[in-house]
């Protein structure tokens, strides 16, 4: 099993192969970091676990959500360490020395995804590939002051992914700005198959006997008003 390299230990200690990018694209000269639970092409994909790791063959092929990053520019630039087998929220793999926040050295990253969060807030790379089955996309975002979303179940290909829990596994990401973050997400969910125009009124009126203080009601009229806007 390799170790991590780098002064954040966000990186597995990989030797490093060939991965083929496009040139041109909307992330063109941007880095990409790789969760170790998705195939790369040419690496072994280790989960996070010495035995899955020695017991792995190398990648035929990358996984789909993450070939898609690449064939739109972005260049890989390394794979990143995940807590064992994606199990946790911490961020703490007993194999490895601890992945380093960047926002806060004395505190956890979160987990599972916790090197790409490495990464990315250290400004190791521009976007990193994490997964979110029970908030390893969430908790790492919130702990290093990264965007971080669960997008909806089934909407971007685990293809090349290893399973967690099928039923509820999402594919994530992190990135360095909002520009990037958008661009990647328009990449990757594209429209929206099932969004349907609102056919019927909506009401939040019964909400009304909940506000309590004027501070309270200030902000309730300012989200109303919000809402009318967009309505």
């Amino acid at each position: 099993m390799p170790g991590t390299q780098g002064p954040l230990n966000a990186f597995l200690d990989l030797r490093q192969m060939p991965v083929a990018n496009a040139e041109l694209g909307p992330l063109a000269g941007l880095r990409l970091a790789v969760k170790d639970i998705y195939d790369v092409a040419g690496y072994r994909t280790g989960c996070g676990n010495p035995q899955k790791y020695e017991e792995a063959h190398a990648a035929s092929r990358t996984a789909e959500a993450v070939q898609a990053i690449l064939d739109a520019g972005a260049r890989f630039v390394g794979k990143t360490q995940t807590d064992e087998l994606a199990f946790s929220l911490f961020g703490q793999n007993a194999h490895f020395p601890y992945p380093v926040n960047p926002a806060a050295p004395e505190r956890v990253t979160g987990g599972s995804s916790s090197g790409s969060a490495a990464a990315v807030a250290g400004g190791l790379a521009n976007i990193a590939t994490g997964s979110d089955t029970g908030g390893s996309i969430r908790a790492p975002a919130s702990f290093c002051g990264l965007i971080g979303l669960r997008t909806t179940h089934g909407r971007i290909s685990l293809d090349g992914a290893m399973k967690l829990a099928s039923s509820f596994d999402t594919f994530g990401w992190f990135a360095d700005d909002i520009e990037t973050y958008e661009t990647v997400g328009k990449l990757l969910l594209g429209r929206d198959p099932h969004q349907h125009p609102i056919n019927r009124p909506l009401s939040i009126r019964w909400l009304d006997a909940f506000v309590m203080g004027p501070a309270e009601a200030a902000q309730y009229a300012r989200m109303k008003a919000l809402a009318a806007s967009v309505i």
